[in-house]
């Protein structure tokens, strides 16, 4: 394990980039694709597993969960009721009592539905579950997300499965300023330039799907992810220079001819 690993509830990470498992052509592609990541978190949409007969094929089957964690999640939940169940019917079958907690507000966005969400969570920390929420890019609700005892904060970065990277750079920032969890930037990023500036910005890991899945080649995508990340984070680390309004040259002036 390096100095530099992720840390959720305790747990550390080798990765910083967590990935899904919808839409992929096919589970070879997408395993390919998880390999070439890096990823030894992976999240699963609990409704996508069959739980009920395992001996049938399963994504699980597609998965080394001897070596990557099984983050289950909530997707396709409209209400803190359903969402609750649905972690308490993953937990029962054994996948984890970790979660990756979605409460959709709204058919067209996907935006979540903030106030279920933090209902949501403190119900499922009561009964000890790890809740990692999916959340709007708003700095009030990751504040009281935390405050009712999530995990980590996960703000997105523009509508799930848009593509169009992150939309509002500076609640990402604001959200970073005073958030005392992890903050893992989830949906919106398109490709890898996206994933970077997440990492500048001071996100501790991103989370991605639809931007390897749909990519035209998801293997090389998630290497250039599992890449783009991994430079986000040294850059943030390294710390940037100072931006100035003229020029500064880079070779010394002193002794040249005129000076």
């Amino acid at each position: 394990m390096n100095d530099d690993s992720l840390i959720i509830a305790g747990r550390p990470f080798r990765s910083r980039l967590i990935v899904g498992t919808g839409k992929y052509s096919s589970l070879p592609v997408m395993k390919q694709a998880h390999d070439a990541s890096g990823a030894d978190m992976v999240t699963v949409a609990v409704r996508r597993v069959n739980i009920s007969d395992r001996t049938k094929e399963s994504l699980l089957d597609y998965i080394d969960t001897a070596n990557v964690f099984i983050l289950p999640n909530t997707a396709g939940c409209y209400t803190a009721d359903d969402a609750v169940r649905t972690a308490r019917l993953g937990r029962e079958a054994g996948l984890s009592h970790w979660v990756k907690l979605e409460v959709i507000g709204d058919d067209r966005t996907l935006f979540p539905d903030t106030e279920a969400l933090i209902s949501a969570t403190r119900i499922l920390v009561k009964e000890g579950f790890v809740v990692l929420p999916y959340t709007n890019d708003d700095p009030i609700a990751a504040r009281k997300l935390e405050d009712a005892g999530a995990a980590a904060v996960m703000p997105l970065g523009a509508p799930i499965g848009s593509g169009l990277g992150i939309q509002n750079l500076n609640n990402i920032r604001i959200i970073r300023e005073s958030a005392r969890v992890p903050l893992i930037l989830d949906a919106g990023v398109g490709t890898a330039s996206d994933a970077t500036i997440a990492m500048e910005l001071g996100a501790d890991a991103v989370l991605m799907n639809t931007a390897i899945a749909e990519a035209t080649d998801p293997v090389r995508m998630a290497e250039a992810m599992k890449l783009a990340v991994q430079a986000g984070r040294l850059a943030y680390c390294a710390g940037r220079m100072g931006r100035r309004m003229y020029a500064n040259a880079s070779s010394p002036v002193a002794g040249l001819v005129g000076h």
